[in-house]
């Protein structure tokens, strides 16, 4: 009897493994997470705090996650080749960005994640007048691996990485409304 009712939990334990993994194949095979704010203050003047990759440290939200975090800046500080490495705790991990691409309205980042697990990914942040505001959208973009289409089962990556583009935002409205 006991044999039997174990049998029966490991072939559901089975099943409902192999329901996730065939359900997993139809998510997207590309991810896009974006939040936009509304700064009352120049393009220009919030163009500054994210074409310079030491500024930074003054609004992005995982610099606020590890201040002890190792930090190595190459190339120019800002502009298109400006490289930044971190080293943090396990809540920031490891990685590499670089500015591909500079302009009053868009900033482009290369994105290339090595720890906890390794990714390639586009981030922009695009500035657009309006009015006496600027509205300024934070994005990360990029392939979605069957793996993380796995893992978007259980935690919504948009929520997650939306909440930390929107501290970011409310950061840089800070600075740029003093």
């Amino acid at each position: 009897m006991v044999k039997r009712i174990a049998l029966t939990a490991v072939a559901l334990l089975v099943i409902a493994v192999a329901i996730i993994l065939v359900y997993a194949t139809t998510k997207p095979d590309s991810f896009r997470v974006q939040r936009t704010a509304s700064i009352k203050a120049p393009a220009e003047k919030i163009y500054v705090l994210v074409n310079d990759l030491p500024a930074h440290r003054q609004w992005s939200p995982w610099e606020q996650k590890d201040p002890g975090m190792k930090r190595t800046y190459s190339g120019p500080s800002s502009g298109k080749g400006a490289k930044y490495e971190w080293e943090g705790n396990k809540e920031i991990g490891k990685g590499r960005m670089e500015i591909v691409d500079s302009s009053p309205a868009r900033i482009t980042y290369d994105m290339h994640f090595l720890e906890p697990f390794e990714a390639r990914n586009v981030a922009e942040i695009t500035m657009a007048q309006a009015g006496d505001a600027t509205d300024v959208t934070w994005a990360i973009y990029g392939p979605m691996p069957y793996i993380g289409k796995v893992i978007t089962i259980f935690c919504d990556f948009d929520a997650m990485i939306g909440k930390e583009f929107e501290t970011g935002l409310a950061n840089l409205k800070s600075l740029s409304e003093k």
